[in-house]
């Protein structure tokens, strides 16, 4: 049996970030475990193979959410990475780090440390920042290249120009002073290609001699020594793969994700009593919150049909695409080269709100049936909003004691009237953007849901028919105070009445960042590393109201 001093359960953006980090000290051994295969999938790496590692099984868990009043009765798609790289290495690619009141009110939770101030030198720390910046919050040394998109069409400036005619101002950093306004995206891509956390933390150190990945590594069972974590149970090669036990001097380090982290201390028996004995688990520790405070943003997305103008719908078909192919080929530039998402806005849902509560998102192309895996046959453009930060919570429980069955994951999308009232808004913003004058030169009709769909009940019948996840779960390993009965780690983001077990990934998460999630986890993982180290934090910013 082999022992390190550190094992960490998942090699995606907080695990790739630890590995690189903790293995940083000579003294100390590393091990990482990862379910997934390498990182070696061509389509990870230009940025529109998003397309197809969204419904991969190679390298994506595949997991569906349970189906739920306010889908329609759907099951909703849940992609999560399977690879080095984890979800960094399927994503959109977006960096967006959110508002200050998100890590303010972590803060203001009772999570010492974790407050704005506190936690903006590790978001600098993490990013090597490409173009003009403000240094007070932007890092210009770090591991990941954030880069301004460069494309540019005719859709996308009209779009834009749209935005600012209705008072929505150009935003130059949304990553800098605030986050309002319009912009292109910030994405972490490089010369054209996808920059994973894998690329910019894992592979550079696995060179050290103190560190160690083993992919096809799925976690079975977290080891305990009465109150103490001891060491990881995985199979070698998946189901029906060779049984392997690795011991952990120090720590185990739970990096797996909000699905995979809360499963597996279900199966190895830490998490809420009741759930654990209706699947015959052992209890080892009881701790209620395991799984609970599940989030996500859930956003319906409408569609119209382009004139006068080349789509990335035409030009993904045909001659077009041939000429796009060699053009990447050439010069890592065209259609190969974007995100699924060009541009964003940040918005209020109400003049009355204190603070920008909607983001929506404009993209030259469109979709069958809203899910970014299939163009649709006609030209079109398709504009997304959701609530930033959403009130309607949910759970991920283990469905059996086995590890390899996908647990339920129900993120109870639009439970919350406030969620359903903020989405309407974001609904009716989304539309006037699209009937903009500067558009409308371009604007042919509204495909879904249609001009027909004008009330209140219409909006929601089409947010039910196509809404659909943005790929944001977090939460269900919180952290919290002790007063808090949810609470699952500490403000060190170690788990709460054991020894020598943290949990470092988006599930720590005590609510939702107004943001796509990776740049937080990254920025999560960055603090950990010193946490785990016991290394001082970087100092807290000096910030002017």
């Amino acid at each position: 049996m082999e022992t390190f001093d550190y094992v960490i359960v998942g090699a995606g953006s907080a695990g790739s970030v630890l590995a690189g980090r903790l293995s940083e000290d000579p003294n100390v051994t590393v091990c990482v475990l990862e379910a997934g295969p390498r990182d070696w999938h061509p389509f990870i790496h230009i940025p529109a193979g998003f397309m197809y590692t969204l419904v991969d099984p190679k390298v994506n868990w595949l997991y569906k959410s349970e189906p739920t009043e306010w889908t329609g009765g759907r099951s909703i798609s849940a992609p999560r990475g399977k690879t080095l790289g984890g979800s960094s290495s399927i994503n959109g690619h977006i960096y967006n780090r959110g508002q200050r009141l998100d890590f303010d009110g972590w803060a203001q939770r009772g999570n010492r440390g974790w407050g704005y101030a506190d936690v903006l030198p590790y978001f600098r720390r993490s990013e090597r920042r490409m173009g003009e910046a403000d240094p007070t919050f932007r890092g210009r040394d770090g591991n990941l290249p954030i880069t301004d998109l460069e494309w540019r069409d005719p859709l996308c400036e009209a779009f834009i120009e749209g935005a600012v005619e209705m008072g929505i101002p150009r935003n130059a950093d949304y990553n800098g002073t605030t986050q309002a306004g319009v912009s292109y995206v910030q994405r972490i891509v490089n010369n054209g290609r996808r920059v994973s956390a894998a690329r910019g933390y894992l592979h550079p150190a696995i060179k050290r001699g103190n560190l160690t990945v083993r992919t096809h590594a799925h976690a079975t069972s977290i080891l305990l020594d009465g109150k103490r974590a001891v060491g990881v149970r995985y199979l070698k090669g998946g189901r029906g793969g060779t049984p392997v036990e690795v011991r952990a001097r120090k720590e185990v380090i739970l990096s797996g994700g909000t699905v995979n982290s809360p499963q597996l201390l279900q199966v190895s028996g830490i998490g809420p009593a009741p759930l654990l004995k209706s699947l015959g688990i052992e209890l080892r520790h009881e701790l209620a919150g395991v799984g609970e405070n599940l989030r996500d943003h859930y956003a319906p997305r409408f569609v119209a049909r382009v004139k006068n103008a080349i789509s990335i719908n035409e030009r993904s078909k045909g001659l077009r695409l041939v000429g796009e192919v060699l053009k990447y080929a050439a010069t890592r530039r065209g259609i190969l080269s974007l995100n699924p998402t060009l541009i964003y806005v940040f918005w209020k849902s109400d003049e009355r709100v204190d603070n920008y509560d909607l983001q929506l998102t404009f993209t030259p192309a469109s979709y069958k049936e809203g899910v970014q895996s299939t163009l649709d046959d006609f030209p079109g453009m398709t504009i997304a909003s959701w609530q930033q930060r959403p009130d309607s919570i949910g759970f991920v429980r283990a469905r059996s004691a086995d590890p390899f069955v996908h647990p339920i994951i129900q993120p109870n999308y639009l439970a919350a009237e406030s969620d359903r009232q903020v989405l309407l808004a974001g609904m009716k913003l989304a539309r006037r953007l699209l009937g903009s004058r500067p558009l409308s030169k371009y604007y042919d009709r509204e495909e879904f849901p249609g001009s027909q769909a004008q009330s209140d009940d219409d909006l929601m019948a089409a947010a039910k028919e196509r809404g659909t996840t943005t790929f944001h779960l977090m939460g269900t390993c919180r952290m919290a105070p002790d007063s808090d009965p949810t609470a699952v780690v500490d403000d060190q983001l170690r788990v709460r009445g054991l020894e020598g077990l943290r949990v470092v990934d988006a599930s720590i998460m005590p609510t939702m960042p107004s943001a796509n999630l990776n740049a937080s986890v990254l920025m999560i993982a960055e603090k950990a590393s010193d946490l785990i180290r016991g290394r001082p934090a970087l100092d807290a910013v000096s910030l002017k109201d």
